[in-house]
């Protein structure tokens, strides 16, 4: 198994595990492979460390053990590149936490949502959750009408599990 860092043409990082490298050629040309951030397929292998674990290792001794733990001091000027990509990663793993939530707490609609909206704002069904697919004229007139509404774009397959 191949774990893989992952990164889409809008700059968001993310891991994918496939059978082999080869495989992850295959889906990607397939346009399988897509960004759980923006649902966009150009996506490219970024460079990365392999993790080998070769088994137990010796206890350090106590200086060792010392220098090991010591924080470490970014090179001039990585310290803020360091951060910022810190910072992306956790808006994006939040963005992700909210997208997997509105999923999970609302019913998709699919094209009817335009019509189910408005019948749960003129109490013609029972208000509940919904999300789906308008155009923009749709939600503008819906707006307009006073129904409260979200434009949100969630990437294909938020239904399906994501990693």
């Amino acid at each position: 198994m191949k774990v893989l860092d992952l990164q889409c043409a809008q700059q968001h990082v993310f891991e994918g595990w496939f059978a082999s490298e080869e495989d992850f050629g295959a889906q990607r040309e397939r346009a399988l492979v897509a960004c759980p951030m923006c649902g966009d397929t150009e996506v490219v292998k970024k460079l990365s460390a392999p993790r080998l674990n070769l088994g137990a290792t010796e206890p350090l001794s106590s200086k060792a053990a010392d220098a090991q733990t010591a924080p470490a001091v970014p090179a001039p000027g990585q310290g803020t590149e360091l951060a910022a990509g810190a910072e992306t990663q956790a808006m994006q793993a939040a963005w992700l936490q909210l997208a997997r939530r509105i999923v999970a707490q609302t019913e998709d609609v699919g094209p009817r949502f335009a019509d189910e909206a408005r019948k749960m704002h003129y109490g013609e069904s029972e208000e509940r959750g919904i999300r789906g697919r308008a155009s923009p004229e749709q939600t503008r007139e819906l707006i307009e009408e006073g129904i409260a509404v979200l434009p949100l774009a969630l990437p294909e397959g938020m239904d399906g599990p994501l990693q």
